[in-house]
């Protein structure tokens, strides 16, 4: 029982000493441990953090039971693989720093001011236009979305446009006979701002292989960037939308519309169903009061 007393003072002397610098220490290590385990949950990281894992287990079994020859192989591999796991999950860890920067700079960016956000939801409009009619005549299409991730290398493989965007527009640039069909055209700011753009491919080996090479590249471009990218199927003529590095596939002209403009502009969507509640609600006060 004095044991017992004795360590609950213990807690309670140690938790007495805790002051708000303890605490903001401790809020943010759990939000790091938070973020690297949402990060790696559905990627490639994931397997290799399991092998991590498994690997110290076995460092901390070899060390408890001194299996000499065992502890001797795994303290020199701890010891180079922080460099092999750089260099082989790079393409990995590019995006996850990239994604921190791109979260840490959300709060400060501010609104879409009320022009940019007009040309961005008629961008909207005309490019779900586009992707019906490219669906039904099975034209291939790739369209990328920019956001904050600011994509000017990929945009530079490409031609530049800088026109306002129409449903018309985008398909003649992706008619099979244009010499600009065969890239993605990348929107900025609710413009098409390239076109015949070259995007990189998803190494990701988990792909369905019935993807063709535009799905690779909508993915790898989501994979890369915050982009939010739009493909049609030459083959089948399904629209898809890839949003970090996950491929949704079976869209028609009103739920990729709605989806682009939740995804796109996710202030809109809250603003407007606000409204329509607002309405509802009124519409059944009114009901009940005849």
């Amino acid at each position: 029982m004095s044991a017992f007393l004795d360590y609950l003072e213990y807690v309670k002397n140690q938790l007495t000493g805790i002051g708000i610098v303890d605490i903001i220490d401790i809020v943010i290590v759990a939000f790091l441990f938070y973020w690297v385990f949402k990060f790696v949950r559905d990627r490639r990281a994931g397997k290799l953090l399991v092998g991590v894992v498994f690997l110290a287990v076995l460092l901390l079994i070899s060390d408890l039971l001194e299996m000499r020859a065992l502890n001797f192989i795994l303290t020199n591999l701890f010891s180079v693989g922080l460099v092999a796991v750089v260099i082989v999950f790079q393409p990995e860890l590019r995006t996850a720093l990239e994604k921190v920067g791109v979260e840490s700079l959300k709060n400060f960016k501010g609104r879409l001011d009320s022009d940019e956000v007009a040309d961005i939801r008629f961008a909207i409009g005309e490019i779900s236009v586009a992707a019906e009619s490219l669906s039904q005549s099975k034209t291939g299409a790739l369209v990328v979305f920019e956001r904050t991730t600011r994509l000017g290398e990929y945009i530079r493989t490409g031609t530049t446009v800088d026109a306002r965007v129409s449903s018309f527009l985008i398909g003649n640039i992706f008619f099979n006979k244009a010499p600009l069909h065969d890239g993605a055209v990348i929107i900025r700011k609710g413009r098409v701002h390239a076109a015949g753009c070259f995007l990189p491919l998803s190494s990701n080996t988990e792909i369905v292989k019935d993807l063709g090479t535009r799905h690779r590249a909508a993915i790898g471009m989501s994979e890369n960037s915050d982009a939010v990218v739009l493909v049609v199927s030459e083959e089948t003529g399904v629209i898809s939308i890839a949003v970090d590095g996950e491929l949704k596939r079976g869209f028609t002209r009103k739920s990729l519309e709605s989806y682009l403009v939740s995804i796109l502009l996710p202030e809109e969507k809250h603003i407007t169903e606000r409204v329509k509640r607002k309405f509802t609600k009124r519409g059944g006060n009114t009901d009940d009061n005849q």
